[in-house]
């Protein structure tokens, strides 16, 4: 076959493998159509307050000061005499987006979320707010609007501020929940003058919704032991007591208010959240007013083993935990509407204050609203599935791309051996066999996607008649340190074999570290660029290249780290130089000389430049490891050449030195892609990686950035490897590209059935990360080595030098 119809093939195979885990494990789970319920009972509440501190941490609210006294004194006061308390248990993943959806529609993460955008639901959702008469929200421009985009009709209000205000530099990121209290304000206030709003307002089934971002804000920036994000909880607590006076007084005390105070996530210490540490998953819930039980006083122990009510000195007040998607129907309850239809939580008794019949009745609303579910899913899955084959998991599509992976390991295998072999092609039963397959599809009504997984393993199988463990890669590292010395090249190059060694066990720490939980770390990014400019000076000097935008560069994140605990903010002339680096790192090299060294140093400076930027701590000295490594490398590679030259004997063979070739070329992209830990950081939301180009929340450019991050480590291998040599010999050997292909893609069909549907964002994108990458090892590596190909073979003039003339 020719070989660019292989490639595209090929191209094709691998994109349909990867599409599939999205159809296979990332369906979403919501279904629609069901008949919405309320219990027929007069509720206790004709409105409800819901405010929602968001990245607030349980034990930040509940937590004395060491005198006894709380920074939350009115909540506190809540707690002890009017209202229930206790612990709102989130889920992975911990963001807000997801925590919000479980708090107002009952739901948690739909997993087809992480092929979606970040600000919005995937998928069409009911909500307390859809089922409310009028629901009146303030806050986050990122939170907000998704609730009012799922509402039917014109009653669900929406008031935020500029998305430009979410800034980690801000000199005091409390303005957002100063900002929202100050509407709330407003809004009763003109409302006493408008007749038609104030009609709107005392009518029943109303909700009012505080979404209050600074806590967050605060400790993304400042983490949560900080001053400033304590100091912000104090600020929500008296914005709290504030606003229930003012509500309360503009309904004149007809106790018809029910309030609800609770977080969408914590944070952890380092100031990230997205996974399952304690810290994230806690979160605070308050609830009192109109149909709520008041604080329980009780003396005997209380059934919980954490440890918390001894910390937080509440072992006198009973406590009761939720699941946060149980609040949803405790909001629906209080006020009569529907429980969102989609809905999975359980209405938690403990917080009502109501008869034994309302009780009985909410708790039947609340079982007949997720049979309701069970039916609708049911129904729909027997309309379209043959009843013999009705399985809960997508079994027939992973069994049809299984079939597809050894289809097409299998025929490279063949391509392998043809030339050895002949075998007989039977087009007419693979057609018989197609046809059987789309008449089974067409009869279930499949999406047409399915028609894809199923029928690609026919044509395949017509042509034929660890990545978890980063530890693995230290000691896969210290192994290939005594490369030299088992090999007998020490003797021939003493000094490059003991730089092997050394930089291979250098190169062995990396993956120790930890990729998230750490603390940022200036001063080693400093360092690095320091050590960058140190270890390339004298090639610089020869070639009489200057970088002066990299020595920039490193001192670039100290100085922005400076201005941002100084409160200043991000520094204009810091952000222009950060993008003006990043924008000119793939343009810069192609002004410098074609001469090897130049070319390849020119390359690594210029792309390591941009590298410090994003970088927070040990992971800056992980590029100039590596280079150093590379380099050695080259070094050897050159002086094998030499040595076989002047003694006129191939003391290895090229099949030998191919295979070691291939076998330390796959090692060291692993090591590249999976060493630092990058790739963790990305599903671990913490933005301090970015500050040097932005401040203001932004999740679309935030992830570009640390995706560019993710694939440096790569780019600088392929550029500072000699790729032509590289694959000089796989051009004439062209089995052994296809020996690498059929590993990779054994190992690829051996991740897809570790792709995860559950846990963290951190889970589910290192599962899939692992899926893509080794599954498309071989095409990413083609792709990239045509990159660093140009990048060190061509040279861009960007003005072309005056003719001279000679006598």
């Amino acid at each position: 076959m020719n070989i660019i119809i292989f490639f595209l093939v090929g191209l094709i195979v691998h994109v349909v493998f990867f599409l599939s885990i999205f159809d296979i494990y990332f369906t979403s789970p919501l279904v629609h159509g069901m008949t919405p319920w309320a219990t027929p009972l007069e509720p206790p509440a004709s409105r409800l307050v819901l405010v929602v501190a968001d990245g607030l941490r349980a034990d930040s609210l509940f937590t004395p000061l060491n005198n006894g006294s709380s920074r939350t004194s009115y909540l506190r006061r809540v707690i002890e005499e009017r209202g229930t308390w206790g612990v709102s248990h989130t889920r992975v993943p911990t963001e807000s987006r997801p925590g919000h959806v479980a708090l107002i529609a009952g739901f948690y993460e739909d997993v087809s979320a992480v092929a979606k955008g970040w600000k919005e639901n995937p998928v069409e959702f009911d909500s307390v707010f859809n089922e409310s008469r009028h629901t009146w929200c303030w806050g986050s421009p990122d939170i907000l609007p998704m609730f009012a985009k799922g509402a039917s009709g014109d009653h669900v209000y929406t008031y935020t501020y500029p998305a430009e205000e979410e800034d980690f530099a801000s000199t005091d990121a409390s303005k957002l929940d100063t900002w929202v209290f100050t509407q709330v304000k407003s809004f009763f206030q003109s409302a006493k003058s408008n007749s038609s709003l104030k009609a709107s307002l005392l009518e029943d089934k109303n909700i009012f919704f505080l979404h209050l971002l600074g806590i967050d804000t605060n400790g993304h920036a400042h983490r949560p032991m900080s001053q400033e994000y304590l100091d912000n909880i104090g600020l929500v607590d008296s914005g709290v007591a504030e606003t229930v006076a003012l509500i309360e007084d503009f309904f004149g005390y007809d106790g018809r208010t029910a309030y609800v105070f609770t977080s969408d996530h914590g944070m952890t210490n380092w100031g990230s959240h997205g996974a399952g540490h304690p810290s994230e998953t806690l979160t605070p819930l308050v609830v009192w007013g109109a149909g709520v039980n008041h604080a329980q006083r009780v003396t005997e122990p209380q059934p919980y083993t954490d440890g918390y009510l001894q910390d937080w000195k509440l072992e006198h007040i009973r406590r009761n935990d939720v699941s946060q998607a149980d609040i949803a129907p405790l909001m629906a309850s209080l006020i009569g509407v529907p429980i969102p239809v989609n809905s999975v939580g359980l209405l938690p008794l403990s917080y009502l204050n109501n008869t034994d019949r309302f009780k009985a009745e909410s708790m039947y609303t609340n079982a007949f609203q997720v049979l309701e579910q069970f039916k609708v899913k049911m129904t729909q899955k027997k309309e379209s599935t043959l009843s013999f084959l009705f399985t809960p998991f997508q079994f027939f599509l992973g069994c049809s791309v299984v079939l597809g992976f050894v289809g097409w390991t299998s025929y490279v295998v063949l391509v392998i051996l043809k030339t050895h072999t002949s075998l007989n092609r039977h087009p007419r039963l693979c057609m018989c066999v197609a046809v059987v397959i789309t008449v089974f599809l067409l009869i279930q009504r499949s999406p047409i996607t399915y028609y894809i997984y199923c029928l690609l393993p026919v044509p395949v199988w017509y042509s034929v008649v660890s990545f978890f463990h980063r530890a693995v890669l230290t000691v896969g590292l210290a192994v290939l340190s005594l490369w030299p010395f088992l090999s007998g090249l020490y003797g021939k190059t003493k000094f490059r074999s003991l730089s092997w060694f050394l930089g291979c066990l250098c190169l062995a720490a990396f993956p120790l570290m930890p990729v998230v939980g750490r603390e940022s770390n200036i001063h080693l990014v400093t360092c690095a660029g320091l050590l960058t400019l140190l270890t390339s000076s004298c090639y610089l000097w020869s070639s009489r290249q200057r970088t002066p935008l990299h020595s920039v560069c490193a001192y670039v994140p100290s100085l922005t780290h400076s201005s941002l605990q100084q409160k200043q903010g991000l520094p204009l002339l810091n952000q222009i130089i950060s993008w003006t680096t990043l924008a000119s790192s793939m343009l810069v090299p192609l002004l410098s000389s074609t001469r090897l060294f130049h070319r390849l140093l020119s390359i690594f400076l210029s792309l390591t430049a941009t590298y410090l930027l994003l970088s927070t701590g040990s992971e800056a000295l992980f590029p100039p490891v590596l280079s150093w490594l590379m380099f050695v490398w080259i070094n050897i590679e050159q002086e094998a050449v030499l040595f076989q030259t002047a003694s006129g004997r191939q003391e290895v063979r090229p099949l030998v030195l191919s295979l070691t070739r291939h076998f330390l070329q796959v090692f060291f992209i692993i090591t590249a892609f999976f060493g630092t830990g990058n790739i963790a950081s990305i599903n671990s939301f913490d933005p301090a990686s970015v500050y040097c180009f932005l401040t203001v929340f932004n999740p679309f450019i935030m992830g570009g950035l640390m995706m560019w991050k993710v694939n440096f480590p790569s780019t600088i291998f392929f550029s500072l490897f000699p790729i032509t040599e590289l694959f000089a010999c796989v051009s004439r050997k062209g089995n052994l590209f296809l020996i690498v292909l059929v590993i990779s893609d054994l190992m690829a069909l051996h991740f897809f059935f570790l792709v995860q549907d559950h846990g963290s964002w951190l889970d589910i994108g290192t599962s899939i990360s692992h899926y893509v990458i080794v599954m498309s090892m071989t095409i990413f590596l083609m792709l990239l080595s045509v990159v660093t190909h140009i990048l060190t073979s061509r040279r861009l003039y960007l003005w072309k030098k005056p003719k001279m003339h000679f006598p």
